[in-house]
């Protein structure tokens, strides 16, 4: 008899667990769908979605405030998604709000992020369509990543060929870098430039003293020539040939 009873005691406790466990679970589901809050619909129009599933979260400043309710082809280039937003939120939702998809940290699950819009709108109305931000597509950041990846390679490829080059006395500025017979020619052009420049100098020199020279002996002569005409020009007057003059 004892034994029964124990059997039911552990029967009726294990149903009990059973069903607490049942409630909970409903209960949760049912607060993640928003089963029992009062919630509004608002609709987006994507191109793409990019993984985004039906029960993904919707965030609006952080905080989860609704759900993704549906999703459907529209087209071959939009997608609808449908969202359920809890009531108390509608207030700090604008007209002009922006839809948008984001993850949960890096490669996290895909959510909805809604921007409130711009302060002094209207408030957002039930099954309003909002504005939507196409999402980044990781393909097609991971395909440029890659030709950068690629390109830098080839940068460095070229680099190393072309510092080969140079190093082995190849091309006009290995030949420059490398060849010491060059170097030394080009020391000697410099060498004999100075020469020359040191030479021109000289000469330069000489020629202003000889012209210096040359320009005094004719201001000296010029001076002795002018002293004697006027010499002549006197003994001319006072000749008698020319009294009537």
């Amino acid at each position: 008899m004892k034994k029964d009873t124990s059997k039911k005691i552990r029967l009726g406790i294990f149903i009990s667990l059973g069903i607490t466990v049942f409630i909970l679970g409903i209960y949760f589901v049912g607060e993640r769908q928003q089963l029992f809050r009062s919630t509004f619909r608002i609709n987006g129009i994507f191109r793409d979605v990019a993984g985004l599933q039906i029960g993904s979260n919707v965030r609006f400043s952080g905080i989860n405030v609704g759900t993704v309710n549906n999703i459907s082809i529209v087209s071959d280039t939009s997608v609808r998604v449908e969202i359920l937003i809890d009531e108390s939120t509608r207030k700090f939702i604008k007209k002009d709000a922006l839809a948008s998809i984001g993850s949960e940290g890096l490669m996290g699950n895909k959510i909805l992020i809604i921007n409130p819009g711009t302060g002094g709108k209207m408030e957002i109305e039930n099954n309003d369509i909002v504005g939507t931000v196409q999402p980044i597509n990781m393909d097609d950041i991971m395909l440029s990543l890659k030709k950068t990846i690629d390109n830098t390679s080839n940068i460095t490829t070229n680099l190393s060929s072309i510092t080969g080059n140079i190093q082995s006395g190849k091309g006009t500025i290995g030949r420059l870098l490398m060849d010491h017979s060059l170097a030394q020619n080009f020391d000697s052009s410099i060498v004999n430039l100075k020469l020359g420049l040191s030479g021109l100098r000289n000469l330069m020199d000489d020629t202003k003293i000889s012209f210096a020279n040359n320009f005094d002996s004719t201001f000296v002569n010029l001076k002795e020539g002018s002293a004697g005409f006027k010499i002549l020009m006197k003994k001319a007057k006072d000749s008698w040939l020319l009294w009537g003059f």
